[in-house]
């Protein structure tokens, strides 16, 4: 086990890292040993979990937190930071947290679970505000506009709160996890707008798998600085969801800051040269384009100017379950809004910085319209008109011969797209 420390100050202790394998057992035992030292008796405890589109081994790590504190805490509460996903059903929750069978109460008894309601604004409660001038600072300049703190009461209605999850390269904060649970995993939409557009004004080939203190996530530690409850995390570094490299437990920017730096030995790969085309194989996880665009965040570096990048996931069937506005915008470059700030102002900017993310590169003026550095193409159970209506190519999924990509010299297949993150040497 070692101990890191964060620029800050604040601490953290490790086990495991790039290229490590740890135990059921050995994780076990550390976070009860972790856990031991924390003042939790009598206190109540909320702990953060992410859903099923991360790759993370959450039943270990829930029930080697629970076996921890039972009997210490005074109640446990067990939240799915959805950010602006689609809502768990009972049996999804069952399955993520490994109680399906032998039911919540019989695997961790005196407990609660649910999902992060963010569609109901009574889940929420105002911390206080980050004004525009601070955003601008915090942003360099690029962006200048405030925004209410407002976060899950459980947060605040709790002595102590743990989050419990992976930590990867990220389109829009650098890399996942840590404080990135509390804004945007529990929080209100105002600062995910405002995080997400800071994100796609930055590009996604720009920020993500930097390990350092990005402008987006200086201003979610910025929001996170305001829960008044106490804070910890564990940050683990998984290879699918069942091969544990890492686990960082302490303060929230302490244990990301340590995972983050086993991820990028982890989970980035490096190319000599660019490719003209990617076959991203989705996982079923990723139910719909909204989750299931990382197969391109991942690979865009190295994609050639003019090349492709195809999506194969013939198991989704829309594009965004939770947000249909982007069924109306489609899909277009940075500039493509920047330049016409006043058709779209009035959107969700988080809607509009999924819709740069997933289009990459471009640029737009009035006299040659919207250039694309490369072109998207879905290959999925979404009609044609539907995909050609959101601005991106069609390929129906049943003419891909996955065996006839892979031998193809000039393109990259994906067996399980989404979580490793490519770049050009």
């Amino acid at each position: 086990m070692t101990l890191t420390t964060h620029e800050r100050g604040e601490s953290a202790a490790s086990l495991g890292g790039p290229g490590t394998t740890l135990s059921p057992e050995q994780v076990t035992q550390f976070l009860a040993e972790q856990l031991a030292g924390c003042d939790l008796d009598g206190r109540s405890l909320c702990v953060l979990v992410p859903d099923g589109t991360r790759s993370c081994p959450v039943p270990l790590l829930m029930r080697a937190v629970h076996t921890a504190v039972h009997g210490r805490v005074s109640h446990l509460t067990v939240v799915v930071a959805l950010g602006t996903h689609g809502a768990m059903t009972p049996d999804e929750l069952g399955r993520l947290l490994g109680y399906s069978e032998r039911g919540l109460d019989a695997t961790y008894p005196r407990t609660t679970v649910r999902n992060h309601e963010w569609w109901d604004d009574d889940t929420f409660v105002r911390l206080g505000r980050i004004e525009a001038e601070r955003v601008g600072e915090l942003s360099g300049g690029l962006l200048e506009r405030g925004a209410d703190v407002r976060v899950n009461r459980a947060v605040v209605e709790h002595d102590v709160v743990l989050v419990v999850g992976p930590v990867f390269p990220h389109e829009v904060v650098g890399f996942s996890g840590g404080n990135k649970y509390f804004f945007p995993g529990v929080a209100a939409q105002e600062l995910t707008d405002l995080t997400h557009w800071l994100g796609a004004l930055i590009t996604s080939s720009q920020i993500i798998g930097t390990t350092g203190i990005t402008p987006v996530r200086a201003l979610i530690d910025e929001a996170a600085s305001l829960i008044p409850s106490q804070t910890l995390a564990l940050c683990v570094v998984t290879s699918d969801a069942d091969q544990l490299h890492s686990a960082s437990f302490g303060e929230p920017r302490a244990a990301w800051s340590a995972a983050a730096a086993v991820s990028a030995e982890t989970h980035v790969r490096y190319l000599d040269a660019p490719v003209r085309r990617v076959l991203s194989v989705i996982p079923p996880k990723y139910p719909d384009i909204w989750t299931a665009a990382k197969g391109f965040y991942k690979v865009e570096p190295v994609v050639a100017d003019g090349g492709e990048v195809i999506l194969y996931a013939p198991h989704v069937t829309q594009i965004a379950a939770m947000h249909p506005e982007i069924d109306e915008i489609g899909y277009h470059c940075r500039d493509f809004f920047v330049k016409q700030w006043d058709r779209y102002r009035h959107l969700h900017w988080g809607v509009l910085a999924h819709s740069t993310h997933l289009r990459g590169a471009g640029s737009y003026d009035e006299q040659h319209g919207e250039r694309l550095r490369v072109r998207v193409t879905l290959a999925t159970g979404i009609p044609e008109a539907v995909v050609r209506k959101a601005n991106l190519d069609y390929l129906d999924p049943a003419d891909v011969d996955v065996a006839a990509f892979d031998a193809d010299a000039d393109t990259l297949v994906l067996p399980r797209a989404g979580e490793v993150l490519f770049r050009l040497r």
